[in-house]
Order: structure tokens, then C-alpha cells, then sequence
């Protein structure tokens, strides 16, 4: 396919977006003059986080743009504002999204063109990817097995059908940039309705000329400018807020959010203005002067501030930030065999390893007994309930010494642990993990790395003490657990896991995969090549003038989830 001219977009202009003349009053629930500034490590990037999921771009998303609903802790809680999905066929597995009435906040609705070009992105018909020729390619190859969706565009929804189950079916289609800019943008087209039109043939017809020329606007058009400009069209909101200015001053970026008036949601903004700002060297100290919040790292450091805080009735709400501290064993060597593995693992009380770990900050670790669910979820006590944990690894051997020599392996043997010597945690687990496995008579050789990845991937280690994510879908725990992983640290193989996993992705039942889960677990229990020690807490810092911010836990937007719901008092 030869590369494709783009159609000349409308000139870049500054972020203060006046749309049209005759602009919505803001919605009632808005207290004018109000303002709420956020100390922000992120960076906004590109207005299509769908093509770009850095976190920066995430937390603006979750702001901007609507959707079906969102996970909060592990479960998926939907927003029939938006709109709703169902499950309209088992055979062939058949989903029906549904848009309630939801605009852009150009007043143009979202409806089904916005939905299907959502598909056809997640479905990898815009991938950003160059041939020989150095020319776009991302339509030369048929990208999805899939049928296109049919489209009820009078009801505004579209049945997608798959050859399979899939577990994430209520997450699986966003709108997450608007068809009509894209439209326009793709082919000159100057009316939304034919812009809207233009996009549905394209990606019905498998026209590969206007899905390639669709591509360069979804993937580089909503990118940010050298400039550091972004041309309104490209800003469109179908969220509570819009961004209304950015800007860097070297310092770091500032972005400043407000009420979207065109929102339709059921829950409308309270709060007048929301400005990100850069976070600084030390937010915390900032937090009731020039800034109202902020999310840190808990450390030894800022202890005494934060509790300073807290005297003075600042909100302290500390959850894990979707990563879980492990020690995880090298299934070669030393530890080839199971029954020195599970000796190893069984002298190490987890609680030990988190109260030397954690330091000043004990109260902020959540003890875990789960690589592949967190705890605070529903599928998390299901998980500790069936995995076999508690029996297998969890309860500390009555004679440690006498489990080790019956394994075979020698008073003394020495086991290399790596660990990152620049993190405290890491630090004080070592040093509680050198003295509980002395007791039982292993000895403990300090492999510690201030460039712990390089020293993960080059492999000489016995055990490492890590932090890693919990995964939150089957193809992350494949890529962590799965016998071909890429981010396998223990590289354990185990093809009943992997048949498992591939269980888990076809999986609708919120029960069966709660029990399928279960199951994963207990295969790396058995395995004996990992250790759950505690959840990675997030410190979020909220002033007293503030009040409805309620943080999430893991990776994705835990701040800027919920922003409807903030307020500013007196």
C-alpha cells in the first residue's frame, strides 16, 4: 500500500475552547469560583489515551471521556449513564453496547460510529506499524478475526460477535475519541452526521486506502504538538470535565480541568476548576498551602509529616497501588526440587519480612497471601480460601531445620538473594530474611543491586526479594505466570497453568472465574516459587477544605477516578 496524504486538519489553537456561541450552563451541582489543585507526576501526551495508555494520559481520559463503567478493586461496576452492555448471545458469543444519551461537548451525540471505530481500534485495525518502505501499514493486514459489528444506529448501539468468550466483554468497546473529528480530520468531510458516515463504510468495507488514512489520525493526530498545542476539535469531552489549558514550564506540565456543560452523566461535577499540577520535590509538605492533594510513596522520610498532618485532620487514605512485594525462587539450582523450595519458603514468616520492611509505615502494608488477586477484592478471599496456601506455604514448619535437611539440602548452604539496595522496604525485608532463615540453618549471601533489573534479567540469584503488579487480566497472567511469560521472574513452567489461563480468557461468569483464579493460584502454590509477602501501599493526602475524593486502588487513574464526586468546602 503506497503512504497516504493526509487531509490538511484546521489550524491548532489555543486550549481556550469556545465551541459555540451559545454554550450549555454549566450543570447546577457546580459551585462556582471553587477550585481544587492536585500535585500530578503524569504527563499528558495525547488526547486518545486508547493509542497512547501512558498514565498520564489515563488519568485525563478518566476525566474526559465516558464509558461503560470502570474496575474498582478487581470488580466491574458499570455506569448506565453511559450506558449499558449486555450479553445478547452465548452462541455465537454475541455483546450488545448500548448508548444511553450521551454528547460530545460539541453537542454532537455519541452513537454508533463512535462505538464502532472504538471496536476497530481495540480490535488493531489502527495499529501504528511501518512497512519495508517505511510507509503506514497498519491496514495492509487483516487485523481481527472477528466479524465487523452490526450496527443499530437509530438505538445507537452495536452487537459485537466473537468466534469466543471473552472475560473482559463489558470493557471490551470505549469511545474513546470522537468519529466525527476523526471523520473530518480522515476525509474533509464538514458535516458531523457524513464524517460519522465516512468512518462506518471504511470499516465495513475494509477499505484499506481510509482505514489507513483513519489511522494517522488516530494515532498521531491527538498527539500533542512540538509546540505543546493540541487543536480543539482534537479536545472534545464526553466526560464530567474538559481540558480547558495546558502547558510545561520546565518544571513539569500543568493541565487544568473543567465542567463539562454538555455531561449527561448521572453524577455532574461539583467543583468548578481542577488544575494538575507539578507534584514538586516534596508534595507532602505542600498539601494545605499549594496544593489540597496529593498521592506519595510512604517512606521512613515523610512519616513524621504525614502524621503531622493527620493530627491536624488532613485525610490520610493509604491503599495498595496495584503492586505486591513477593520472594520469589529460581527453580534451578539449589532450589530444583519442590521439597527444597517449599522448605526454603516455609522458614520465612511473610510478617516478618513486612514489619522490618515496612518500618514506620507497618499499619500501610496489607499482608497478602495471593500473587494473581489483591486483597480487598471479592475474588481475593475465594483465591486464599482454595488455593491451598495457608497448608502449603503459609503456616511456618514446626522444625524449619529438620523440613530443610529432609529436602536434602545441607546446614549452611548458602542462597544468593538479590533485592534493590535503593528501596526500603526491599532493604529491611533482606535483612528479617537473614535472620528467620539462619534459625532454620540456610545461609543468606546479600546479592543486593542498586541496578536491580539489570541484575533480575542476568539470572544469578537463588531467591529475589521483588515488587510486581498484580495482574489484573488473563493475558497478564499469562505474560507474569505463563509458561512462555515475558515477565516471568521465577520462569516456572506449567502447561495445566497455561490451559488454566486460556480457561480464565473465555470465561463470562464472575463465580467460575473467581474459581478458575483459585485454581491459577494453587498451581504456583504447589509450584512453591513464590512467597506473597505485602501490598505496595499509595499514601493519598487530602486537605481539609476537600471532600468526596475517594483514591482507587491499582494502576489506572487512582486519583482522577471519580471526579464528579469532588468538592470544595469552606
Amino acid at each position: 500500500m503506497r503512504g497516504v496524504r493526509r487531509v490538511a486538519a484546521p489550524i491548532a489553537v489555543l486550549l481556550a475552547v469556545g465551541l459555540a456561541a451559545c454554550t450549555p450552563a454549566l450543570p447546577e451541582t457546580v459551585v462556582p469560583d471553587t477550585k481544587i489543585t492536585v500535585g500530578w507526576t503524569g504527563a499528558f501526551t495525547s488526547a486518545n489515551a486508547a493509542a497512547s495508555p501512558t498514565p498520564g494520559n489515563v488519568d485525563i481520559a478518566e476525566t474526559i471521556r465516558g464509558d461503560f463503567g470502570d474496575l474498582v478493586d478487581g470488580e466491574f461496576v458499570a455506569d448506565e449513564g453511559f450506558g449499558t452492555v449486555t450479553i445478547v448471545s452465548d452462541d455465537p458469543f454475541t455483546v450488545r453496547y448500548d448508548l444511553a444519551e450521551p454528547v460530545w461537548s460539541d453537542d454532537i451525540p455519541l452513537d454508533a460510529a463512535d462505538l464502532l471505530l472504538g471496536w476497530a481500534g481495540a480490535a488493531g485495525y489502527f495499529d501504528d506499524a511501518e512497512d519495508a518502505d517505511g510507509e503506514d501499514a497498519a491496514a495492509d493486514e487483516d487485523p481481527v478475526e472477528t466479524a465487523v459489528p452490526a450496527l443499530d444506529e437509530f438505538a445507537r448501539a452495536i452487537e459485537v460477535t466473537s468466534p469466543q468468550p471473552i472475560i473482559g466483554w463489558q470493557q471490551a468497546v470505549t469511545a474513546p475519541v470522537p468519529a466525527h473529528v476523526v471523520g473530518h480530520r480522515a476525509f474533509g468531510t464538514d458535516d458531523p452526521m457524513e464524517a460519522k458516515q465516512a468512518v462506518i463504510r471504511a470499516i465495513q468495507d475494509g477499505d484499506d486506502d481510509a482505514l489507513a488514512k483513519i489511522a494517522v489520525v488516530w494515532n498521531e493526530d491527538f498527539e500533542v504538538g512540538k509546540d505543546g498545542k493540541l487543536a480543539a476539535d482534537l479536545l472534545l469531552s464526553s466526560g464530567p470535565f474538559r481540558v480547558d489549558s495546558f502547558s510545561d514550564d520546565g518544571d513539569g506540565q500543568s493541565v487544568a480541568l473543567v465542567p463539562n456543560p454538555s455531561y449527561r452523566g448521572l453524577v455532574t461535577p461539583k467543583v468548578a476548576r481542577i488544575e494538575l499540577v507539578p507534584a514538586g520535590d516534596l508534595p507532602e509538605a505542600e498539601v494545605g498551602e499549594r496544593l489540597n492533594v496529593a498521592q506519595v510513596a510512604p517512606t521512613t522520610a515523610n512519616r513524621e509529616i504525614i502524621r503531622q498532618l493527620e493530627r491536624q485532620d488532613f485525610t490520610v487514605d493509604t491503599r495498595h497501588d496495584g503492586t505486591l512485594w513477593a520472594l520469589m525462587l529460581d527453580p534451578t539450582g539449589l532450589f530444583t526440587e519442590p521439597q527444597a523450595r517449599a522448605a526454603f519458603l516455609r522458614a520465612i514468616p511473610a510478617t516478618s519480612l513486612t514489619e522490618r520492611g515496612s518500618g514506620v509505615w507497618a499499619t500501610a502494608y496489607t499482608g497478602t497471601t495471593s500473587m494473581v488477586t489483591a486483597p480487598g477484592s471479592r475474588a481475593y478471599d475465594i483465591v486464599s480460601e482454595d488455593s491451598g496456601f495457608a497448608a502449603a506455604l503459609g503456616t511456618p514448619a514446626d522444625d524449619a531445620a529438620l523440613e530443610r535437611e529432609s529436602a536434602g539440602i545441607a546446614a549452611g548452604s548458602s542462597v544468593c538473594v538479590l533485592y534493590d539496595t535503593g528501596s526500603e522496604f526491599a532493604t529491611g525485608a533482606f535483612v528479617a530474611l537473614g535472620e528467620v532463615a539462619a534459625e532454620a540453618g540456610w545461609s543468606i549471601a546479600d546479592c543486593g543491586s542498586s541496578d536491580f533489573d539489570a541484575a533480575l534479567a542476568a539470572g544469578a540469584w537463588d531467591a529475589v526479594i521483588a515488587r510486581v503488579p498484580v495482574p489484573q487480566t488473563p493475558e497478564q497472567i499469562l505474560d507474569q505466570w505463563g509458561s512462555q511469560g515475558a515477565a516471568s521472574v521465577t520462569g516456572n513452567v506449567d502447561p495445566d497453568r497455561d490451559a488454566l489461563i486460556a480457561e480464565l480468557a473465555q470465561t463470562t461468569d464472575v463465580y467460575e472465574a473467581r474459581d478458575l483464579l483459585a485454581q491459577i493460584e494453587a498451581t504456583i502454590v504447589r509450584a512453591a516459587v513464590a512467597l506473597p509477602i505485602a501490598m505496595n501501599p499509595r499514601a493519598t493526602i487530602i486537605d481539609r477544605s476537600v471532600t468526596g475524593i475517594a483514591p482507587r486502588t491499582g494502576a489506572a487513574a487512582p486519583l482522577t477516578y471519580g471526579v464528579s464526586q469532588w468538592e470544595s468546602v469552606p
